[in-house]
């Protein structure tokens, strides 16, 4: 079992206090957004043994187990993360695994460099994810159903988003959904914009239903994304409360602090509440215009006191243990690769003491007996 030091992401998005306060350290002033647990190349956790992509490249079977390996390849597949939104995230899907692989090969033979700003996949892996709140935590999660969205936007009263409401009415679930989101993103920029605050005004002035997209409108003044959001289910969690992200689900985190867990890739579709590359015929290809249920996950009762989150995904497995003072310690030895990660109070993990924010590695088949009195989230591979 190794201790692991871990890189906080300073993205602008960022909450300036909720890491920190859980670290129990005093605030920089600079957005603090992700702490990454993992072995992606972009930031990997550190070890006394080196950084942890390099000690799994240097024997993969002992670090990570043979059948991980045969399963998976010789490299960790999933990414944990804490995450910590003090304003919206860009409102984005991601491809599944075939149109991940036919994207990355497409640009890599176009010769698009691999850091171009309109690139959109940067490797050829799918990034199914999983956010589970410490905090309350709002999010969008799927579109909703076609009249739903047609009401909340009629509701505004703004003359220029009616074609948008007629369509809704209108068309079949997914040419509904389809033809909607294309007009948004591909309509004329300033005319756009103009719609973008005739409406956020009318959100800011009726509050309620529309009080999160008044919020995001303040974030990202004019950007289609804000109608787009409209179009999506809007989600609050609670403590313990996840959501899973699949492919072509188009979402948006807003805000809260939760563990994040990912299939380990960086590929991102944009759809807007960014200022970043929209590349709008490769997100329509992507995307699934479907309407659907959040779905809200909450623990399954596993065995010796573990509460697991199901997911239809083997490259990761999350779950958690609530540990009492004095109750008999659990052993969590397995043929997998593990991060153990603890989010309250104080936890033992072998011969560490966690604190909230602290995280170890354990290689497949590293012992791993836990205790304490707190919460610790573990994260594995299914294999």
């Amino acid at each position: 079992m190794d201790r692991l030091s871990n890189t906080i992401r300073p993205y602008a998005w960022g909450s300036t206090t909720a890491i920190p306060q859980l670290l129990g350290v005093a605030p920089t002033g600079e957005p603090q957004a992700e702490m990454w647990m993992g072995a992606h190349p972009g930031a990997p956790s550190r070890l006394e043994r080196g950084t942890l992509d390099e000690v799994i490249d240097a024997d993969p079977e002992a670090e990570l187990g043979a059948r991980a390996v045969a399963k998976f390849g010789p490299r960790l597949p999933f990414l944990l993360k804490l995450l910590a939104a003090g304003a919206p995230l860009s409102l984005q899907v991601h491809p599944n695994l075939e149109q991940a692989k036919e994207g990355f090969a497409d640009e890599e033979q176009r010769g698009v460099p691999i850091d171009a700003p309109h690139r959109n996949y940067k490797d050829a892996n799918h990034k199914p994810e999983l956010i589970c709140a410490l905090t309350p935590f709002d999010g969008l999660c799927g579109f909703r159903a076609p009249q739903e969205a047609a009401d909340l936007l009629a509701g505004l009263g703004v003359d220029s988003l009616k074609p948008y409401v007629d369509l809704l009415h209108a068309q079949p679930e997914e040419a509904a959904l389809r033809e909607v989101l294309t007009a948004v993103l591909s309509a004329d920029k300033d005319a756009m914009s103009a719609t973008v605050t005739e409406a956020a005004a009318a959100a800011e002035r009726l509050g309620g239903a529309y009080a999160p997209y008044a919020s995001i409108a303040r974030h990202y003044p004019g950007d289609p994304g804000v109608i787009a959001a409209m179009l999506l289910n809007y989600v609050q969690l609670q403590p313990g409360e996840a959501l899973f992200l699949g492919a072509g689900v188009p979402h948006a985190y807003l805000n809260g602090l939760g563990v994040e867990i990912m299939a380990n890739s960086d590929n991102v579709l944009r759809c807007g509440l960014t200022p970043k590359h929209v590349d709008v015929p490769e997100l329509l290809r992507i995307v699934r215009f479907e309407a659907t249920d959040p779905g809200v996950l909450r623990p399954e009762a596993g065995a010796d006191g573990e509460e697991v989150y199901e997911t239809p995904i083997d490259e990761f497995r999350l779950s958690r243990y609530v540990l009492a003072e004095g109750s008999a310690a659990r052993d969590l030895t397995a043929a997998t690769p593990q991060i153990l990660l603890c989010t309250a109070g104080a936890v033992r993990a072998g011969t560490f003491e966690l604190a909230p924010g602290q995280s170890v590695f354990v290689p497949a088949g590293g012992a791993a007996e836990i205790s304490g009195n707190g919460t610790l989230f573990r994260a594995t591979v299914v294999a």
